[in-house]
């Protein structure tokens, strides 16, 4: 008896079925996979409402203030640094695809635009309060003027824009800026005496300008994108 080597796979019925009607051979369909890069981009969305909640958990018996803003800023600078390795991952072994062109960029924006809210809303900055309040609308409204410009050009063009380096630079400041809020109290001002919130009064101004600055940049760059008569 003649042993049969038996494959499974999995079939599209929709795939050539007027040429597979009349021999009944299928065809087998690409199993589709999540590259790890975009694995990495899917994490640091996951990770947003995670920091978020630990930024307003207020002072108690169980958790001190030190401990939550530490634990906060250490789930933010995990989440930074999965962009990071997902871009290094995705040029050197080739694994760039249009999903992470589109989604690393709103995931930094759910990063930075999440921590910014929390740290508005937490009870631990109120010395800081209204300044944040207006870095985090400046933030939140250039975030959703650019993503609206970026789905449009691409809409437009059939390609899909990524981040450029002005907005890689925005992007570094407002991480520097985010976790400065959070530690300053902890790390520097206790250990250099430094007046307090100087840091991150100095990394929202920062943040401020080159958050405007990038957006006047795609604003000019994708301007043409934009036919205010259709």
């Amino acid at each position: 008896m003649k042993s049969e080597n038996k494959e499974i796979t999995e079939y599209n019925p929709d795939d050539n079925n007027n040429n597979n009607s009349s021999n009944g051979n299928k065809q087998p369909v690409k199993e589709r996979k999540i590259n790890l890069p975009n694995k990495l981009t899917i994490f640091r969305i996951i990770l947003v409402p995670f920091f978020m909640a630990f930024i307003l958990i207020p002072e108690n018996d169980v958790f001190h203030g030190t401990w939550i803003r530490i634990f906060a800023a250490a789930l933010i600078l995990i989440a930074i640094l999965t962009d990071w390795f997902d871009g290094i991952i995705a040029r050197k072994f080739k694994l760039v695809t249009d999903f992470g062109r589109l989604m690393d960029p709103i995931a930094d924006k759910f990063l930075v635009v999440g921590a910014l809210i929390a740290i508005v809303a937490s009870p631990y900055f109120d010395g800081i309060r209204l300044f944040a309040v207006c870095a985090t609308s400046v933030v939140f409204f250039r975030e959703l003027a650019v993503t609206s410009v970026r789905l449009i050009a691409n809409t437009a063009d059939g390609n899909v824009i990524s981040a450029n380096f002005i907005g890689k630079f925005k992007a570094l400041s407002q991480y520097v800026c985010i976790l400065t809020i959070l530690l300053e109290d902890v790390v520097l001002t206790q250990s250099l005496g430094t007046p307090e919130y100087l840091f991150s009064y100095i990394t929202m101004g920062i943040m401020t300008v080159m958050t405007v600055y990038s957006g006047f940049v795609y604003f000019k760059a994708y301007w043409k994108y934009i036919d205010p008569t259709k």
